[in-house]
């Protein structure tokens, strides 16, 4: 175990196309994400590099572009470490996932179809599955794609990109409170699926802010 403290199997393989530094960039922000690497970690440039397979010029790029991008601090002196957020930043940020999430749950039952709606119970299911299995991992995957399947069927392509913007930090957010949530979390998915089947507007409105609300709070509640 290097001292990064990467888990067993953690790490990505750089198999997809594309220039070397954006593909460990995708690696190191999915690391990040996951939280394999925690905030406040110690980023050290030639282990990231054994990690992966690469050298170590392409790791230093995408350390300044996560630096750019709030998801790494470059420290003088000191090196790179995983950016620790602040409450106000997981407020603010959670806050706007709130808007765009209810007012894609709206569209979503004005214009979800039978099809749409059957993915979105199996999703619902697997991701049930995931939290009987006490599978973390697996259910804040299923949240993300069951969140992206209702932002989907909203129909609505600049709502779809600002909530893409903002996809992957709630997801750094929402998997140390994954546990937390449990089946709670999937209650209330079954509920905004049958409010989106009903076509009732308001009521998925409701139910999507209610439960987003809810992620949020629990957030700021998780170390008390």
């Amino acid at each position: 175990m290097l001292s990064t403290g990467l888990p067993q199997g953690a790490v990505p393989k750089l198999e997809r196309p594309g220039p070397l530094r954006d593909r460990v960039y995708e690696a190191l922000l999915e690391l990040i994400t996951t939280r394999a690497l925690q905030p406040g970690q110690h980023l050290v440039e030639s282990e990231l590099a054994g990690h992966l397979g690469v050298s170590r010029q392409p790791v230093r790029e995408a350390l300044q572009r996560l630096n750019t991008e709030g998801w790494v601090d470059l420290r003088p002196a000191q090196g790179a470490f995983v950016h620790e957020p602040t409450e106000e930043e997981a407020d603010q940020l959670l806050t706007v996932r709130t808007l765009l999430e209810a007012e894609a749950a709206r569209l979503a039952a004005a214009n979800a179809g039978s099809a749409g709606i059957k993915v979105l119970e199996e999703l619902c299911a697997e991701g049930e599955k995931a939290v009987a299995a006490d599978d973390v991992d697996g259910a804040v995957a299923m949240n993300a794609r069951f969140h992206t399947k209702i932002m989907d069927l909203a129909g609505n392509a600049v709502l779809a990109e600002l909530a893409a913007q903002v996809d992957r930090r709630v997801r750094w957010y929402y998997t140390p409170i994954a546990r937390q949530r449990g089946q709670q979390s999937w209650i209330e998915h079954r509920a905004l699926i049958a409010a989106i089947s009903d076509r009732d507007e308001d009521r998925a409105t409701h139910l999507m802010r209610e439960h987003t609300e809810h992620t949020r709070r629990s957030y700021h509640q998780r170390a008390k």
